[in-house]
């Protein structure tokens, strides 16, 4: 699907009136490539977590030194922003043993694990790192959005979808 985002992203980005959405498919594309590796093959290590989601930094960091692609590239940082801040939380209230049994195990055993995980959220260590850690998101996500440029607003949308995202896992893992 990677080479069909791109092929499409490039395709939006050759007509005037569609490049916006080209640029900003293109910075989800690399979003979504090293989404794909991490979680197709590497999920049961969340030590690669990161290294692997940051494949498109180098050229990502080329791109807008170049001031190409500024509105992709922007969604590609902010969204690798929102994700070291998750990966952040899940070392500092110890949920890294939780990952890792929740990717080896079938779904149907995952019951006991989420409701592991979700009693050491709710402890005031892990209700204190998520308290500070959303404050953090919010304030990243909420002070682009003051921006008239377009590309720091689509930051702030890319950092703000992270606390979408990690609620609805959440309240998923709530839920079991």
């Amino acid at each position: 699907m990677t080479l069909g985002w791109l092929g499409l992203s490039q395709w939006l980005k050759s007509r005037p009136s569609s490049y916006f959405w080209g640029d900003l498919l293109f910075g989800f594309t690399w979003t979504w490539l090293a989404g794909s590796i991490y979680w197709g093959w590497f999920r049961w290590e969340p030590f690669l977590h990161l290294p692997i989601e940051s494949l498109g930094l180098p050229f990502t960091l080329w791109c807008l030194a170049k001031q190409h692609g500024k509105v992709g590239n922007w969604f590609y940082l902010g969204s690798l922003f929102g994700t070291v801040m998750t990966d952040l939380y899940f070392y500092v209230v110890n949920l890294i043993p939780h990952w890792r049994q929740l990717m080896q195990i079938e779904p149907s055993q995952a019951q006991s694990i989420l409701q592991s995980a979700v009693a050491q959220i709710q402890t005031p260590w892990g209700a204190g790192w998520a308290i500070f850690l959303i404050s953090i998101l919010l304030t990243v996500g909420c002070l682009p959005m003051r921006s008239q440029q377009l590309h720091w607003r689509t930051f702030g949308g890319a950092v703000l979808s992270t606390l979408l995202v990690d609620g609805l896992f959440w309240l998923a893992a709530s839920s079991v």
